[in-house]
C-alpha cells in the first residue's frame, strides 16, 4: 500500500512504514490475520493528544480549571476525533477484517489517536504537537458544539462534592461489532445506563441518561 497521499496530509513521512501500517491496522483484521493491530497505538495516542491541547489550551486561553477540562475533553471526544480524521480521508487508508464492510466512526476516530502515537514514537513529542497543531487545532471551533456529556456530569459531581464511577456491566457481538454496557453510579446509586459501539459512546450514553434524570427532562444539562 502507498502512503505518499496521507503522509502529505498529515504534514510526516514515515521513515518506519510499518509503524504507519499498525497505527491503520484494526484488530477486525489481525483477528483474521497475523500482525498488530492499532489497539496499543490508540491508547499512547490519546494521552499525547490529550497532553498537546492541555498545554495549547493553558497558554492560549485565560479558563479556570473546570472549563479548560471541560473545553478538552469537547475536542477530543469521539465525534471531534472523527472530524479530523475526515479533513485528511483517514478512512481511506484503514485495513480492516472482512467483517468491516462500512467502517464505524468510532474505529476511524481510534485510528487518528494511532496515527498521533506513531508520530510521537518515532519523531517525538515537537513533531507530533506540530501534527496536532495542523490537523486539531485549526479545526476546533468545527467540534465546539459537540456535547461531551461525561464532562458536564463531572461537572455537576464536582460541585456537590460528590463521588462518580462509571462500570463495565457486559460486552456482546464479535470483535468487530462490540455492543458496550456500561452503568454510571454516583454515591454507589446507579444514576444511568448507556449502550455502544465503543467503551466511550457507552459511557456518553450513560452519562446523557443520568443528566436527564436529575434535570427531570432531556437536554437541561448540556
Amino acid at each position: 500500500m502507498q502512503y505518499a497521499k496521507l503522509e502529505e496530509k498529515i504534514g510526516y513521512v514515515f521513515k518506519n512504514k510499518n509503524l504507519l501500517k499498525t497505527a491503520l491496522t484494526h484488530k477486525s483484521f489481525t483477528n483474521e490475520n497475523q500482525g498488530e493491530n492499532n489497539e496499543r497505538l490508540e491508547f499512547l495516542g490519546d494521552a499525547v493528544l490529550g497532553l498537546v491541547i492541555s498545554n495549547h489550551l493553558y497558554l492560549s486561553l485565560a479558563l479556570n480549571e473546570g472549563d479548560m477540562s471541560k473545553k478538552r475533553a469537547q475536542i477530543v471526544c469521539e465525534h471531534a476525533l472523527f472530524t479530523y480524521a475526515s479533513k485528511i480521508d483517514l478512512s481511506e487508508h484503514l485495513i480492516v477484517g472482512q467483517g468491516e464492510e462500512e467502517i464505524q466512526k468510532s474505529l476511524i476516530a481510534d485510528s487518528f489517536e494511532a496515527i498521533i502515537a506513531a508520530v510521537y514514537l518515532e519523531a517525538g513529542l515537537k513533531k507530533a504537537t506540530e501534527v496536532i497543531e495542523k490537523l486539531v487545532i485549526p479545526f476546533m471551533n468545527e467540534v465546539k458544539t459537540i456535547k461531551d456529556y461525561k464532562s458536564t456530569l463531572q461537572e455537576y459531581v464536582q460541585a456537590d462534592k460528590r463521588s462518580l464511577e462509571y462500570i463495565e456491566k457486559d460486552t456482546t457481538g464479535p470483535a468487530h461489532a462490540r455492543q458496550f454496557v456500561i452503568e454510571v453510579k454516583m454515591d454507589g446509586i446507579r444514576m444511568g445506563i448507556g449502550k455502544g459501539k465503543t467503551k466511550k459512546q457507552a459511557e456518553q450514553n450513560a452519562a446523557r441518561e443520568a443528566l436527564e434524570k436529575k434535570a427531570g427532562k432531556a437536554g437541561s444539562y448540556e
